[in-house]
Formats: C-alpha cells, sequence, structure tokens
C-alpha cells in the first residue's frame, strides 16, 4: 500500500498525462510460484496485490494488470528488485519505497555475480542496482551516500524526498483513539525466511513500557493470527491492531519499538523516542527531507524524461 498510495500522489502532479495502474507483477517461473501461492510474503502475492487492488477501485484509477493494454511512454516503480519484461525497454523511473534493508551475505553475493536477480538478496537491499531505470527518485542526501556505496550510478540519483514520508508532521492529524503509549510495528522477519527470536522482542516492548499502554501494529505481511497469539501469551494485555495507518498510531505514541520497518523513519522525523535494529546515527542521517513536495518533485523528473524523448 506504501507503493501504491506514492505512485497515486504522483501522477496527480502529471494531469496532462493517461495514467494506468497495475498491482506489482511477475512473469516466468516467479509467476508460477505465485500462482501456486508460494510468494505470499512478497508485494507480488495475492494478499497484497489485492488490496493494491482494492485501493485502486475505490478511487476509481484505471487499472491496467501487468500492463497488457497498451505500450507506454514511462513506468514508474516502487521496486527493481525484479522487472517483468514487458517493461524493461521502457524509460523507467524508480522510487524508493522506504528504509531498505540489511545486507547479508546474500545481498554481497548478487552485487558481485551480477548475472544472479536482485531479489535472491530477499529484501530491499539490492534496490537500485538493475540500473534498468533513467532515474532513482530517493528520501534524502543520506540515502544518496548510501545507493552509491551500493554501487548505484550517481547520475542516475536524484534526491526528491519521498511521499508518505515528507511530511510527517500530518500524521499529527488523525481521529486514533489513543494517546502517549509505547507502539510496536512488527517486521515480517520469518516471512521472509529471516530469523527472528519474537519472544524476546516482545518481552523488551514490555520491559520499556513499564506502566504505560503498549500497543502492537502487526506488518501488514505477517501472519496475523500467529503474531496476535504470541502478543497475547508475552504481553497480556497489549492491544493489537493488525490493520489501520502506523503512521497515525506514531503520531500519537510517546515511545516507537521496531526491527528493519521505515516506519522507524516517521519516528524520527517526529521526534519520537525510537528503538531500531539499525545504528539511530545512521537512520537519523537518513531521514526523509521534509520538503512537504516528494510527489511534485518526483512528477517534475518524470516530465523531464519524457520531454526529453519527445521528438
Amino acid at each position: 500500500m506504501n507503493q501504491t498510495t506514492q505512485m497515486h500522489q504522483i501522477s496527480g502532479h502529471l494531469p496532462e498525462y493517461d495514467h494506468s495502474f497495475s498491482p506489482y507483477y511477475c512473469d516466468g517461473p516467479v509467476e508460477i510460484l505465485r500462482r501456486r501461492g508460494l510468494i505470499e510474503f512478497t508485494i507480488a502475492g495475492n494478499k497484497l496485490a489485492e488490496r493494491c487492488r482494492s485501493y485502486l477501485q475505490q478511487h476509481g484509477l484505471p487499472i491496467d494488470y501487468q500492463g497488457k493494454n497498451r505500450p507506454y511512454d514511462l513506468v514508474l516503480t516502487g521496486s527493481d528488485l525484479f522487472l517483468p519484461k514487458n517493461i524493461r525497454d521502457n524509460r523507467i523511473v524508480l522510487v524508493q519505497e522506504g528504509m531498505t534493508d540489511p545486507e547479508t551475505i546474500m545481498f554481497h553475493l548478487v552485487k558481485r555475480f551480477r548475472f544472479l536477480p536482485l531479489w535472491l538478496a530477499v529484501g530491499t537491499s539490492s534496490t537500485g542496482l538493475s540500473d534498468a531505470y533513467q532515474a532513482f527518485c530517493v528520501a534524502s542526501e543520506g540515502y544518496r551516500e548510501l545507493f552509491i556505496r551500493k554501487g548505484v550510478r550517481p547520475e542516475k540519483i536524484v534526491v526528491t524526498g519521498i511521499p508518505n514520508f515528507d511530511d510527517c508532521q500530518r500524521y499529527c492529524r488523525n481521529d486514533f483513539p489513543y494517546r502517549n503509549y509505547v507502539l510496536v510495528c512488527t517486521s515480517p522477519l520469518r516471512e521472509v525466511f529471516r530469523r527472528e527470536d519474537r519472544k524476546a522482542f516482545i518481552r523488551n516492548a514490555v520491559e520499556i513500557a513499564g506502566q504505560r499502554r503498549l500497543i502492537f501494529k502487526l506488518h501488514p505481511a505477517e501472519n496475523v493470527e500467529r503474531a496476535t497469539r504470541e502478543i497475547r501469551r508475552h504481553a497480556p494485555g497489549a492491544m493489537v491492531f493488525p490493520t489501520g495507518s502506523a503512521e497515525e498510531m506514531i503520531a500519537n505514541c510517546d515511545v516507537l519499538i521496531t526491527r528493519v520497518s521505515s516506519t522507524a523513519l516517521v519516528g524520527l522525523a517526529l521526534g519520537k523516542e525510537t528503538y531500531s535494529d539499525f545504528d539511530m546515527d545512521e537512520l537519523r542521517r537518513l531521514t526523509p527531507v521534509q520538503n512537504r513536495s516528494a510527489a511534485f518533485n518526483i512528477a517534475k523528473v518524470c516530465r523531464r524524461i519524457l520531454e526529453a524523448a519527445s521528438p
């Protein structure tokens, strides 16, 4: 949904062009895995793709699933980890979705052996390494430096800020009924086959909360039944929200606890006491610019590329 809402915002600043939207999709062997329900933990899985489709329908946006209806002058995407064949020859603008995952041994293998698909890194750590785009719009100067270190070509990176993270103060205007609590935003690490001691994580949150109200916001890709059962066992009395706006919940909390979630960037932008697996000084350097104009800036990049291609 983060990618979906960002693309929707960008399209609003390109009124002179026709737009179509598609839930994230794949082809080849990966499409076979999707049809068999084996990649439900990804944004191409049926669960998250259906959430995207429902949002597009609710907002009356034209849907062209898998981009089959016509050729397009420009493709915007929030991920280049898998690029379907029918867009690889297009002009592409890549938009940073949020925080990138920690670099594992798989990231270094994918970076060294370029014939390996980027998605083998299992996460967003290899974002930008495809070099298949004309421009890569990123959240901050800190992230620009990070992507250059990873191997992204500097001349393709544009610091625009990213929608949903460029005006975190707006989340303070909300109707979420609770205030002054400790919020835990979980990460779907087990769903992407990474180790997590959830029991220890929950108990650490209980210790940090002390006598304060404790609220858990579950990640959309997480196994809700299992996660809720674990919270009930190790943090009795805590409130659990499988859905809802994590950003608005962060705006109302006193303390934010997470692991590898982009919600940490929102917490830092709002000056919250924030805990994360990442080095907090590094995260402060990476925090997205609060320019309130990221979608507009990205649209300008798109327009520049489109106009340069015009005869």
